[in-house]
């Protein structure tokens, strides 16, 4: 398969690993990478730039804070160094493996025809990840669906750079353990949503210059959805399945992380969400680890169930090319989102990482018309309301 991965921090536990710390008393949520990257790398010309000689010899900003990946031939039946089955670490990696193999399997057969290619790979410091991505479909645009499961040393510049509040102090390195799935699902056909999902553990340990410290851990991720065109039936069904996935744990859940996905996704410079919202949660570890490692598996099982339905229901929908020009404004409000406010997207630029992995939750195309306004009343209309004034859809 095509891809490559950069690093264990270089692009979103997603493909868009969604941060918003909401517990700033703990330690700060981090993103491991899963790397997706379009199969078109090959074309891309590097700048050839020429250094003086003295700094020819300084390595690269990057590379004093991302540690490059190995490519490896296939993937082992786990990447923990020791046999961790009944460990949370163990079973949530088997977890985000299964998840990766069956949503795979019916992207592909919704799809009929087109193949994930994939690559694995190995991290120096430990653990690795396998990225797929299926690119030009009969139905998908882009699909990627990654996992990562790393663990090591973070180094301080690291550590600083992934704080949300951008931590000013100078912590020593961190022992860590990152591992999760991330998807971005973007069909052709304009009356066909989007969709994106997450789902991740995290732990660290004391950084080495605060001995006794407690161990930290937590659980993130949500899946949300963003179509270019309401039907409501679609946009109820899913947030049906998420809102059951959640009653199944605990009622309270899916109005907290509805609202957490309404306001996690908002451009601020358009006073807009990027799409429909869905569900939406991070650093959570104030309930049983137990508990909230089925509430993660529950939700991750779920993606199947509130996506495919509605994509056989429209991946065959007859569209002119006004939609298809609608769909691509969308798609840039999609770009402005993950380029601008996505914390995962922002660190990978900011620290060097491989640009395919992090950019690979980008549309293959997009569209920006200048002071563009939708008819008062019309369809593209009432999309965009509904994005500028979020709606209960149960």
């Amino acid at each position: 398969m095509s891809t490559t991965t950069t690093s264990l921090l270089s692009s979103p536990l997603s493909l868009s690993s969604k941060t918003h710390l909401q517990h700033p008393q703990t330690t700060p949520t981090l993103k491991p990478t899963f790397s997706l990257s379009s199969s078109s790398t090959s074309s891309i010309k590097p700048l050839s730039i020429s250094l003086s000689p003295h700094l020819r010899k300084l390595p690269p900003p990057s590379a004093m804070a991302i540690e490059k990946e190995t490519p490896e031939n296939e993937a082992p039946l786990t990447f923990l160094k020791e046999d961790g089955s009944d460990s949370v670490r163990g079973r949530f990696e088997k977890m985000i493996r299964d998840a990766q193999n069956k949503v795979c399997e019916a992207i592909e057969v919704a799809d009929g025809g087109a193949k994930f290619k994939e690559d694995v790979w190995s991290r120096p410091g430990g653990g690795g990840g396998i990225s797929r991505v299926l690119q030009d479909g009969a139905v998908w645009e882009k699909a990627g669906v990654n996992v990562s499961v790393v663990y090591g040393v973070m180094p301080p510049d690291a550590y600083r750079a992934a704080k949300s509040d951008g931590g000013s102090h100078k912590p020593g390195p961190v022992p860590f353990f990152a591992a999760g799935i991330s998807s971005v699902l973007h069909p052709k056909n304009p009356f066909a949503p989007t969709l994106h999902f997450n789902y991740r553990y995290f732990e660290t340990d004391a950084p080495k210059d605060t001995p006794g410290a407690p161990r930290q851990w937590w659980f993130g991720g949500g899946t949300d959805f963003t179509p270019a065109y309401i039907f409501e039936e679609d946009v109820r069904h899913f947030h049906q399945v998420q809102k059951d996935a959640c009653d199944k744990f605990d009622p309270s859940f899916y109005p907290r992380f509805k609202k957490w996905c309404d306001d996690y996704f908002y451009i601020k410079h358009r006073d807009e969400r990027r799409g429909l919202g869905g569900i939406f949660f991070d650093d959570l570890n104030d309930y049983d680890q137990e508990m909230l490692l089925s509430f993660a598996t529950e939700c991750a099982n779920s993606v199947i169930p509130a996506y495919l339905p509605i994509i056989e229901k429209r991946k065959d929908t007859p569209f002119t090319d006004s939609h298809k020009a609608w769909q691509q404004l969308r798609r840039g409000r999609y770009v402005e989102f993950n380029l601008v406010y996505d914390r995962g997207t922002t660190f990978g630029l900011k620290t060097g990482g491989r640009i395919e992995s992090i950019l690979v939750s980008l549309p293959l195309s997009a569209r920006w018309e200048y002071d563009h306004k939708p008819e008062e009343g019309s369809e593209e209309w009432k999309l965009l309301d509904a994005c500028i004034n979020p709606k209960e859809w149960l």
